[in-house]
């Protein structure tokens, strides 16, 4: 269940990028509509299952040790959830679709967002049935839902004390990044991660350092040039 949630909340951050821009439409505001609702129902169960386990006073501490592991992820997914709301909602009133009071930001972000849309619904096709004033009308209820969520977020403190700092990750910072793992169908998008670094042509480097020792030398004998000359016209 976290799993699916860190995919859905990634998946709303990507969608929330593109509010403003050329990319924008009434589409994209009902995928955020959805997505973002998944991502509550998401946290919902998570929340359930994660508060039952770490109040278990039977469970062993390794076992202990693990689920407050994963209340810190579940928490950190919370906080950017929470963040991309607010955000979705100060740009869903600055710019309104049907009357437009600043012009779509040019960010070279084109196409549809369906696809990514479809990826967090879990589902094949996305289907629209949203009315043309959903721009606007639902800006309200994401106001409730975003007081909804830090309500939730002071439960969750109030519930369970796991200090985050007292909690060790089981990878290195960033291992994420280095991973070779094939990302499927269900992921959130596909992210090619080079870790070859560039090869070096045999002889490069080492006209490199000549070519940059002689731009020294020329530079600190040109200061010298100057240096002399202006102490002798002063």
């Amino acid at each position: 269940m976290l799993d699916a949630l860190n995919r859905v909340t990634a998946c709303y951050r990507h969608l929330v990028i593109t509010l403003g821009s050329t990319s924008d439409s009434q589409n994209l505001r009902e995928e955020l509509k959805k997505t973002r609702k998944k991502a509550q129902e998401l946290a919902v169960a998570n929340r359930t299952k994660l508060t039952a386990l770490l109040k278990d006073k039977t469970i062993s501490k390794e076992d202990r040790t693990e689920y407050e592991r994963l209340w810190v992820l579940f928490s950190s997914s919370m906080e950017l959830l929470d963040v991309d709301m607010k955000r979705s909602l100060e740009i869903g009133q600055d710019f309104p679709l049907k009357v437009p009071t600043r012009h779509l930001i040019q960010t070279g972000m084109s196409g549809s967002t369906t696809t990514v849309a479809a990826r967090a619904m879990s589902v094949q096709n996305m289907k629209y049935e949203a009315d043309s004033n959903i721009d606007t009308a639902d800006l309200k209820e994401l106001e409730t839902e975003i007081t909804q969520v830090g309500q939730m977020m002071e439960e969750m403190e109030m519930k369970v004390q796991v200090a985050p700092w007292a909690v060790e990750a089981k990878q290195e910072a960033g291992a994420e990044l280095k991973s070779t793992v094939s990302v499927g169908n269900s992921s959130v998008g596909v992210i090619s991660i080079c870790e070859e670094e560039p090869k070096e042509v045999d002889g490069e480097p080492g006209l490199m350092k000549v070519f940059a020792g002689i731009i020294f030398t020329a530079i600190v004998l040109i200061a010298g040039i100057l240096a002399y000359c202006v102490i002798n016209l002063s």
